[in-house]
């Protein structure tokens, strides 16, 4: 078995491949000392265990908490321990956190000083979103942002610039390529497939979990890749969530809107579409829009292929139309699709699961509405379209008493539960409001919950 290669804060470092689900976390903390990465919620959510990911790809700020240390293989590591200068200066993020008395208590500080350094070195200045994964109890984010902004304007230091090591030898548990996969999983059905770990890393640390047989899927690069298709695009099933937020700013902003949303900086640079689709979530946030858009699923079973419209995949709660030892190999999202509008509905706007997810995708022809494609999360056990909904639209003339007349036809496609998150009657209100909303603003109305007017 093939030990685990990486640099450590400029250090090469090999680790033990014996457990191929231990977190970096716990191996940072018991194993080399290193505190200043820190436990809270062990799920992602927190921010508090955030480190600094390098690749040939890039640069990420990744949750610790819930990244497996094969994940890591031929990349460079960085810490908060691993910030300061081969002087012990300050990185002009830990300077600008002091300057702005932006910290109080100090758990946190580590998080979020590591996804600044991130945002610093790739140029983000959009710390709304990039903070969003970082929580903090004690200063309030009003000095954080403002040491973000100062920091921001400061040129990266070299000392924290890593360069990942050329020539790693395979990653231990993790197929090279689609093919090596699609051979080793036809011979072991019932592994588990980890891509970013985002969802698997919660079995292991919350559920405690047992893994006999795993694989991980980032020594794909040919999952990675998106390819131009006639009429479309098709995405490998491991581009990560933030790869494909960039890539459908251009033919997809609603889309790639949506995904702005899609939980945190942290978690969008592990996640993968193919995961999202793959895990079968009612309140996953990608499929209803891929739904709505028309978007078909490309699968694979040892030589085999198939492909079928999204919606088909989903056939009950967490069932998928997925055979013994096939996988999830892309999806091709169509070029057109100028009517989407995408809105989610959540207790907090930002690193939250939603408790609706709408997507609408009408295409008009003159006054006329000419095909209605709409889908939703959160309101049944499936990513579901709401076909009486469409029909009841579909050849009508695009007006609000055309709409209107449509909302009682929300009751005939969805029976929603109540949970924590909301009421069945909640939810199906809501899902009729979206269909409002939709309308007013294809007739050219502000609608955005982000702008408010006195």
């Amino acid at each position: 078995m093939n030990d685990i290669a990486f640099l450590l804060n400029g250090t090469p470092v090999t680790v033990s491949g014996d457990n191929p689900v231990r977190t970096l976390l716990d191996w940072l903390r018991e194993t080399r000392g290193l505190t200043g990465t820190k436990e809270g919620c062990n799920e992602g959510d927190c921010g508090a265990c955030t480190v600094m990911v390098s690749d040939a790809a890039g640069t990420s700020a990744l949750n610790a908490c819930i990244l497996f240390l094969p994940q890591l293989h031929g990349k460079a590591v960085r810490t908060v321990e691993g910030l300061t200068g081969p002087k012990g200066e300050m990185h002009p993020v830990q300077a600008a956190m002091v300057e702005a008395h932006g910290s109080q208590c100090g758990f946190c500080t580590p998080g979020f000083v590591m996804s600044m350094a991130v945002a610093q070195r790739n140029g983000a200045t959009d710390h709304d979103d990039y903070l969003a994964g970082n929580l903090c109890r004690c200063t309030g984010y009003a000095p954080i942002l403002r040491a973000a902004e100062a920091a921001a304007s400061v040129p990266a230091p070299d000392w924290a610039v890593d360069v990942p090591p050329a020539g790693a030898t395979p990653a231990p548990f993790a197929p090279a390529s689609s093919d090596a996969l699609a051979a080793w999983y036809l011979d072991h059905p019932e592994a588990t497939l980890i891509a970013g770990a985002t969802d698997v890393g919660l079995w292991v640390t919350k559920e405690l979990r047992d893994l006999p047989e795993v694989a991980f899927l980032h020594a794909c690069a040919d999952l990675q890749g998106i390819e131009t298709v006639p009429g479309g695009r098709k995405v490998g099933a491991g581009v990560t969530i933030a790869a494909l937020r960039r890539a459908m700013a251009g033919p997809h902003p609603a889309f790639a809107e949506l995904l702005r949303r899609f939980a945190s900086e942290q978690v969008r640079g592990a996640a993968t579409i193919g995961g999202n689709i793959a895990n079968g979530s009612p309140i996953g946030d990608a499929p209803p829009a891929l739904i709505a858009m028309g978007a078909v699923l490309h699968l694979r079973r040892g030589e085999a292929r198939r492909e079928m419209p999204l919606e088909d995949f989903f056939l009950d709660y967490r069932k998928q139309d997925r055979r013994p030892g096939e996988f999830v190999e892309a999806v091709t999202i169509p070029d057109k699709a100028p009517g989407l509008a995408c809105y989610k509905l959540s207790k907090r706007f930002d690193q939250d699961i939603s408790a609706v997810c709408g997507c609408f995708n009408l295409e008009l022809s003159g006054s006329k509405i000419k095909s209605a494609r709409i889908a939703f999360g959160g309101m049944a056990g499936v990513p579901k379209r709401a076909a009486a909904v469409e029909a009841a639209l579909a050849g009508r003339d695009f007006t609000l008493a055309t709409v209107e007349a449509a909302l009682p036809a929300f009751a005939a496609d969805f029976a929603p539960m109540t949970d924590m998150r909301a009421s069945a009657g909640y939810r199906l209100e809501t899902a009729r409001n979206m269909l409002l909303r939709y309308f007013h603003q294809r007739s050219g109305a502000a609608v955005s919950v982000l702008e408010v007017e006195a």
